[in-house]
């Protein structure tokens, strides 16, 4: 069933993940797309995300979750450290999408995306720039409110919402 307002989101994964491991505590990707169409009536939530060999499941269970996975090559270097960025994947899917949605949701605290947080608010497309950790985001994001519209909204405020939680059986 949909809401009626069709309206989307586009969540930089690995700006997320980070962003909220470096507070202590992580995130529960059911919870938060629940917390998504709750709040912001997101029909369909992107999340891009560096492709990782092994990470099958993860994968799955965000598709089961109603996320659409967009995957990103990624290349590991010498330091065996891997590296996906996935902002160009993020911005060229909103605007291939701009004609179908009403409004976005940018979820990244990433300042590369300004210039499109900042697009979409002027066409009246933009409805929230969820930012993960309200300590360390780009400043040029602050741009984006106006004296009339706060877009920026950081998930500690909701954390009791999405965290994820681990549930220990009881024993028999």
């Amino acid at each position: 069933m949909t809401s009626g307002e069709n309206n989307y989101a586009f969540i930089d994964s690995q700006n997320l993940y980070l962003g909220i491991k470096n507070q202590g505590w992580k995130i529960d990707f059911t919870k938060f797309r629940i917390y998504l169409k709750d709040k912001y009536k997101i029909e369909k939530a992107y999340i891009f995300i560096g492709y990782v060999e092994g990470n099958q499941q993860m994968y799955k269970k965000l598709q089961e979750d109603g996320y659409i996975v967009i995957f990103k090559p990624t290349l590991i270097y010498k330091d065996n450290s891997t590296k996906g960025n996935c902002d160009a994947e993020l911005v060229l899917h909103s605007m291939i999408e701009y004609p179908h949605y009403n409004k976005a949701v940018i979820v990244s605290g990433d300042g590369d995306f300004y210039c499109l947080a900042e697009y979409l608010r002027d066409n009246k497309k933009l409805q929230a720039v969820v930012i993960p950790d309200h300590k360390r985001y780009s400043a040029l994001l602050k741009k984006i409110n106006t004296n009339s519209e706060k877009y920026l909204i950081f998930l500690n405020e909701v954390k009791s919402k999405i965290e994820y939680t681990h549930i220990k059986k009881k024993a028999l």
